[in-house]
């Protein structure tokens, strides 16, 4: 089926691009978040298959991302999160299950901690949110990266500093940071949030969802999610990658559906 066009609401002054898949009548309302560099359009097969089952599904086009306008500043995940509190409220969504994607699981982690009482279950699928392994070359690359940019905003030669930036980033930039233009900053900001805190005080019941093959946020973090996470359980999908939940998106709607009405 054809994504539809979305339909566009104003949330606290941003113009938010939104996709709802609902059944005929009524129906248990579901949030499902996309992840970075994506929008509601990756989301909808879920949503489109999850509805005919008896649920609404909400799908936001997240600040920046989509037909959804910037966010006004430099955001952090935190941001995001009350953002999507904003959304629910707009919405008049009380409850919701939520359904998360990479760095939609990022928010799903802060929500699940901060706002546990609106959030009845969650299904995570590839979550960022984990602090990567940095070996010690490239700790000490970046150390002394920033330390040579340091001095030379120091000694007024800024010029120079941003040129340093400029081929620093494109020499060891990730893709996402890369493509983030605009969102740049933000992008920097969200990376660099230890979410563990978060995850260990989530109070939902949370299914996670893992591509075996995942290079963005690789198997070890889900492992280590399901371990920090109260009550979480980890599901492998074997040589999947980082969009596990659209490579076995049948499978994927099949256990949500049970498990949010278990």
């Amino acid at each position: 089926m054809k994504t539809p066009e979305p339909q566009f609401l104003d949330i606290d002054g941003i113009r938010t691009a939104h996709l709802v898949a609902q059944p005929k009548e009524g129906g248990e309302a579901v949030l499902a978040l996309h992840g970075w560099g994506a929008d509601s359009t990756l989301m909808y097969p879920v949503g489109e298959r999850l509805a005919p089952l008896g649920y609404r599904v909400f799908m936001p086009d997240l600040p920046g991302f989509g037909q959804s306008a910037l966010p006004p500043t430099t955001w952090g995940v935190s941001d995001y999160a009350a953002f999507v509190q904003a959304y629910m409220d707009a919405n008049q969504i009380e409850q919701v299950f939520l359904i998360g994607h990479s760095f939609g699981g990022r928010l799903g982690l802060v929500l699940g901690a901060e706002l546990s009482e609106r959030i009845r279950k969650m299904a995570l699928a590839d979550s960022a949110g984990v602090p990567p392994k940095r070996s010690l070359s490239s700790r000490a690359r970046l150390a002394l990266y920033k330390g040579i940019r340091g001095g030379l905003n120091k000694i007024g030669l800024k010029a120079t500093a941003n040129r340093l930036s400029t081929w620093y980033s494109n020499r060891y930039g990730s893709a996402d940071y890369k493509s983030a233009g605009a969102l740049r900053e933000t992008f920097v900001r969200v990376v660099n949030e230890d979410l563990l805190p978060y995850a260990a005080r989530v109070a939902c019941p949370t299914l996670l969802f893992w591509g075996e093959k995942d290079d963005d946020t690789p198997l070890w973090q889900g492992k280590v999610l399901e371990k920090t996470i109260p009550d979480a359980g980890l599901i492998v999908y074997p040589g999947a990658g980082h969009y596990s939940y659209l490579e076995h998106l049948g499978e994927f709607i099949k256990v949500v559906d049970y498990f949010f009405r278990s």
